[in-house]
């Protein structure tokens, strides 16, 4: 599992953070304190708090390279 930070802060950057993600057959996890919700629910993902960077999992070793590359715009340090 590859875990990286992402940030979600405007209701565009979210759609089309979704519309990549479910590309992917992978699993993908949103942790926010104490919530964890699938990646790829568009309404789930509304449910955070999305003013602050939020943690993303990547259950998925083989290809997260590329994931990552196609993720980038969104991660935060």
């Amino acid at each position: 599992m590859k875990t990286v930070h992402i940030s979600l802060n405007s209701i565009d950057k979210v759609k089309a953070f979704v519309n990549e993600i479910t590309k992917f057959d992978n699993d993908f996890d949103l942790v926010s304190g104490r919530y964890v919700i699938d990646a790829k629910s568009i309404m789930g993902i509304f449910s955070l708090d999305l003013s602050k960077p939020i943690e993303l999992n990547i259950h998925s070793e083989k290809n997260a390279e590329e994931i990552l590359e196609v993720l980038s715009p969104y991660i935060v340090d």
